[in-house]
Parts: structure tokens; sequence; C-alpha cells
């Protein structure tokens, strides 16, 4: 549903580990396969609707390979069944071409990936070969997000949809509230550029955002009509200023906000019901 008429349930996602973290960041970092399935397990029974998973490397750097995307899939799958959304990431984190990230998407073929549209459009020339991989993803029936750093790619994305770029009638995404940098922390008031009155509207929308002031910067995206993103990714702190033990208290943090506000909490079949109604 859009801003105006008001969202009533929203949709919590966990991103348990980054591409960039590690176990000196925190130590209950998830980065092997059977560590993000038992984070699955225990973020669903927080409120969890989506995992977004990075894989790594054996020396913890990050990864993109479809071998390792299918073990950490099945294994959470194995663990949870469908009660959450599966989502890889293809991001880049300046290590992959724009070719090498589509081919990953292409080979993992996962139920969901998110997509950075500075990474897979970094000029005009790329479109083409973007708008190719979104009809293959339509084909697919995989789920895309797009991820929106900054408005002005908000006013590019629609400008490809109005090109018929985009092979969905509406695509989900994701507002980053600020930006991989060394103390960076969000603010609520980072997702006002994203709703100003001159930037393109999405139906269905979420947020994340970085550091201690997650809680309240999710908590405005839920108020406004959007969904959220919590997760080690990008924070490790708690509402309260104390540091969370593991992913499922940021996320069961974020499902008490929801309930709080008498907003209905989706489970994953919920969400991906209404993902796929808005891509099918």
């Amino acid at each position: 549903m859009s801003i105006e008429t008001g969202l009533k349930s929203v949709a919590i996602a966990v991103a348990p580990n980054g591409g960039r973290k590690t176990k000196v960041d925190h130590p209950n970092l998830p980065l092997t396969t059977s560590e993000l399935a038992e984070t699955a397990v225990r973020c669903v029974e927080a409120g969890a609707a989506m995992i977004h998973v990075h894989v790594r490397k054996k020396d913890g750097g990050h990864l993109l390979d479809a071998e390792a995307y299918r073990e950490v899939m099945s294994a959470i799958r194995s663990r949870v069944g469908d009660d959450i959304v599966v989502q890889i990431t293809s991001e880049a984190l300046g290590l992959y071409t724009p070719t090498e990230q589509i081919a990953v998407v292409k080979k993992t073929c996962p139920e969901a990936v998110s997509l950075a549209l500075r990474e897979l459009v970094p000029d005009a020339s790329f479109e083409a070969t973007f708008a190719e991989l979104l009809a293959w993803m339509s084909r697919e029936r995989v789920l895309p997000q797009i991820i929106l750093y900054d408005p002005s790619e908000a006013v590019l994305l629609s400008s490809m949809q109005k090109r018929g770029l985009i092979p969905w009638h509406t695509i989900p995404v994701l507002f980053v509230l600020g930006r991989y940098t060394a103390g960076q922390t969000s603010q609520p008031t980072d997702l006002l550029p994203f709703l100003a009155n001159d930037v393109p509207r999405f139906e269905h929308w979420s947020v994340c955002a970085f550091g201690r002031h997650e809680a309240a910067c999710v908590a405005t995206g839920a108020l406004f009509g959007g969904n959220v993103r919590v997760g080690f990714e990008n924070n490790t702190w708690l509402p309260d200023g104390t540091t969370a033990s593991g992913n499922e208290d940021l996320v069961f943090a974020a499902a008490q906000t929801v309930r709080s506000v008498n907003y209905k909490l989706e489970n994953g079949s919920d969400l991906r019901k209404r993902l796929t109604e808005l891509v099918g």
C-alpha cells in the first residue's frame, strides 16, 4: 500500500552479516553456513519475514559465489522451511563487475535478490544489460529489491520504468539511510529526502540504517508506510544503547515497535505472497 493510504502491516528483514564485519566487530556475527542457518531460526522466532544473506570466503572476505549461496539457502530451508524469504545479495563491494554480479544471480537463481542500482547501472550504457537481468528474473520468478542510496537513484529507476526497462508495474526498493563510511550513524530525518514530493513513490519500500539510531530510523520508516531491515550488517546496538547479543535481539526490538502501534507483523508467507502479487 502507498504512503497516502497508510500501511497497516510491516515486514521485518534481517541482514545478519554483510560483507565487511568480522568476529572482531561482534563475536556472534554469523559467517558460516551453519551460523547463518541458526540465525535464521532465531530471527524467525523473533519476527523476521526475510533474511538478507552474504557469503564469505574462508578468510572472511566478501564473496559472490553461486555454490556458496545454494549451500546457505539449502541450510536455511532445512531449518525453517518456507517460514522466511531468503534473499541473496549481488553487492560488489568494489570487488566484482556488473557482469560478474549478474552471472552469479543467474547461476544461483535464488528466491529473492537485492540489486544495488548504482553498482549495476553505473552509467547509461549499462541500462540495457540491467533490463535484460530484470526480464530474466521476471521469467524465473526471482523476487527483486532495488537498493537506493540517494533520491536521485529513485528518479533514475522511475525513468527506467517509464521507458519500459522494468518488466513489472512496480518494483520493491530499499532506502539506505547513510553510506558505508567510518563512524556512519544514520538519523530518522535521513528518510525525508526519499519521501519528498518530487521523488517517485514505490508501492513496496523498506528502510535500513547505520548505527545506534537504527531502531528510531526503521520505526520512522514503518510509521510512514514502509517496511524495515535491521541487523548486524549495519548495526549492533539495541534501542537502549546496549549491545545486542545476536541479530534476533534487533529483530525482536523492531517487532515490539511494530506491534506497539497496532500494525500487523508480517511473517515469511505474508511477505512472499505480497511480493509475488506485486511482481508476479
